[in-house]
């Protein structure tokens, strides 16, 4: 059973038909649906289901926390239409942080996760001092301030929970709380060092890039940047802030499909609309050369696709899953209310109704305006939208979580080769410690390599319609595979790990084909590797396999065919049920051959609509020169050698 939603506006909204009403509608669904599940005192949101690794009074705390970052948008919005769910969150913040309440909260000197849940308080009562801190005795005030004040000077992991401690510690100054100028260093230190261009920003050391460098790193930004506007020691760090966010939304608004899907890429994928934050982020701060229509259209459209997969339900209960609930995508930290980090998807609530963001028409995101390739260079993507389907793939070289020359099991949500607004990686039975889609691999003993630590090429545009990416691979064979703690989407470790030859990869990618180059140099290589390629993992209710690598369903199919030095290939297709959060069985076409080392061979790789597979690229070779020759007729020439990642330092 779904939410009902209010009536659509075309005129105001020609893309998704969303008005703010509809926001409202979500948010009070989800809201009602805590106040449900909330415990006497309203301190703990106890959702249903098996808890989650951090134990149920962890998850009933983030039920709280995050589902209070959702009412504070709610109430900053609309202050005198939300009385009483002000008054709902001030009742349970006397209960969660009086000590000797049955009902308080876990604290930050206790477990490490209230560290996290404490910045989303702290952020929530900054948006709402006059509403749900001003309804606070002096007792509750002093016993919120000695509860968050346990993070000064605590340690935390050196990725995005930096900004958890800045968070805490701002509002803590505002109110004449504890806090420390040398942790404030120490935190913008760190951050500083995480910084890439085009406002990109890794989350930690490796090469962390997912849809934390968006509802996490620039989102807490912007509200920091709200706390301290009157302070002009801090104007150029927020000038600075501002821009870069800007710069990142310009890669960003690319990676949503037409249908409102989010790449499926990373870890936490659970949060789900999340993803929306960094375009309300924009909206909120008030100074973005985005329009307020844009921003809006790619927030609504990433709202309503969840929504519309029944994401939250009727009764405002968002599971851990993507559309449908599917535990097996969750991490190992994640539970029942962990999910409800959604809220800050739900940002632009706290703008008022007359506000821009919400009074502009929608604009259209670049998928709406046709066709589009657009290399990415910090995270190595090549991103590409098909106006006929309206999905955005990315060919990836450049992201695994791990660091170059490392030699680490290839992690499902981070190594494929491929991400995209309407699949996702096998991330259950047997493909994830022997994968399958999305690689080029080596078999040895029928097992496939790994490329996680690979070494990252140059990610460049052709010219119009076709881009180009390498990535270089130390062939390894992770052995003994434990799980890792915690999972940060990395999910195993291996006591083992067995090395092999390095394998070339050149992705040259025009509208729903890729023509993939694979050699194997011939350093260490066996004689005649056996070399194998997988394509897309497609999930649909009615996916069927074809002839040779093919498996298509009514609106989409996946294909893998040889176009160069694969004559003798062997070709197939692997059926699995229940390996992806989405609906139906999966097939992932594959083809497999025996090569010669140092040779170059193509397959071509496709993903979209069944028709257009019928017709294949065409792959010539003349004096080193190789030519490609599109379906539509288009052409490139290259030379694979020139486009290659460099060798690592070390391997």
């Amino acid at each position: 059973m779904s939410i009902s939603l209010p009536a659509e506006d075309r005129t105001l909204s020609p893309f998704t038909g969303w008005t703010r009403a509809h926001w409202v509608t979500v948010a009070d669904t989800i809201l009602d649906g805590a106040a449900r599940h909330a415990s006497p005192a309203g301190s703990l949101i106890r959702y249903p289901g098996t808890p989650g690794g951090y134990g149920p009074d962890v998850d009933a705390l983030e039920g709280f926390t995050r589902t209070f970052m959702l009412a504070a948008f709610r109430i900053a919005g609309d202050p005198d239409g939300t009385q009483e769910l002000a008054e709902r969150y001030a009742r349970g913040f006397a209960a969660g942080v009086d000590r000797a309440h049955p009902e308080r909260w876990l604290r930050p000197d206790e477990v490490d996760q209230a560290k996290v849940e404490a910045a989303a308080l702290a952020l929530g009562l900054h948006l709402t001092r006059d509403t749900v801190w001003a309804r606070f005795s002096d007792t509750t005030k002093a016993q919120t301030i000695d509860y968050l004040a346990t993070f000064v000077g605590a340690s935390y992991p050196p990725n995005n929970w930096a900004w958890f401690r800045i968070m805490v510690e701002q509002f803590l100054e505002s109110v004449g709380g504890p806090h420390s100028e040398a942790d404030r260093e120490q935190d913008f230190a760190l951050l500083d060092s995480f910084e890439r261009d085009g406002g990109w920003i890794a989350d930690g050391a490796g090469r962390n890039f997912d849809h934390y460098s968006g509802w996490a790193l620039p989102f807490y930004p912007i509200f920091w940047a709200d706390m301290v506007a009157d302070d002009p020691r801090h104007a150029a760090r927020v000038a600075r802030y501002k821009a870069r966010l800007d710069d990142y939304l310009d890669d960003a608004l690319h990676l949503i499909g037409r249908d409102g899907a989010p790449l499926f890429q990373g870890r936490s994928l659970t949060y789900r609309f999340a993803t929306a934050g960094p375009a309300w982020a924009a909206a909120y701060h008030g100074d973005s050369r985005h329009d307020p229509g844009l921003l809006r259209r790619a927030a609504s459209g990433q709202l309503a696709h969840f929504v519309e997969h029944g994401a939250p339900d009727a009764d405002g209960i968002l599971s851990l899953g993507w559309h449908r609930p599917w535990r097996a995508m969750a991490q190992n930290y994640s539970g029942q209310g962990s999910p409800y980090w959604a809220a800050k998807g739900m940002t632009g609530l706290a703008l008022p109704a007359d506000h821009p963001a919400w009074t502009a028409a929608e604009q259209p995101l670049p998928i709406d305006r046709g066709s589009f390739t657009r290399a990415i260079a910090v995270p190595g993507w090549l991103a590409v939208g098909t106006e006929e389907d309206g999905i955005v793939r990315v060919a990836n070289h450049g992201t695994d979580h791990r660091i170059d020359g490392s030699l680490e099991p290839d992690a499902p949500l981070y190594a494929k080769l491929g991400y995209s607004t309407a699949t996702a990686p096998v991330l259950a039975g047997p493909g994830v410690n022997d994968p399958l889609d999305g690689t080029v691999a080596l078999l040895r003993d029928g097992r496939p390599s790994h490329r996680s630590g690979f070494s990252a090429g140059p990610v460049a545009a052709l010219d119009e319609t076709t881009v180009i990416g390498s990535s270089l691979t130390r062939a390894h064979w992770p052995l003994e595979l434990k799980a890792g703690e915690p999972d940060h989407g990395v999910g195993t470790y291996a006591a083992r790990t067995e090395t092999g030859p390095l394998i070339d990869v050149v992705s040259v990618v025009r509208g729903a084909w890729e023509v993939r180059f694979v050699r194997v140099r011939p350093d260490a290589a066996p004689s005649d590797p056996r070399v194998r390629i997988g394509g897309w993992a497609l999930t649909a209710e009615d996916i069927a396999p074809l002839e040779g690598a093919w498996a298509a369903g009514s609106r989409l199919a996946s294909r893998v065919v040889p176009l160069f030095g694969l004559e003798s290939a062997d070709a197939g297709v692997l059926l699995e049920e229940d390996v992806t959060p989405l609906a139906g069985r999966t097939a992932t076409p594959w083809i497999e051959t025996a090569i010669a080392a140092g040779e170059w061979i193509a397959a071509g790789i496709h993903f979209g609509a069944p028709q257009r597979a019928e017709t294949i690229p065409a792959v010539t070779e003349t004096d080193s020169t190789f030519r490609v020759t599109w379906p539509d007729g288009h052409t490139t020439e290259l030379h694979p050698e020139s486009a290659t990642a460099p060798a690592f330092a070390t391997v």
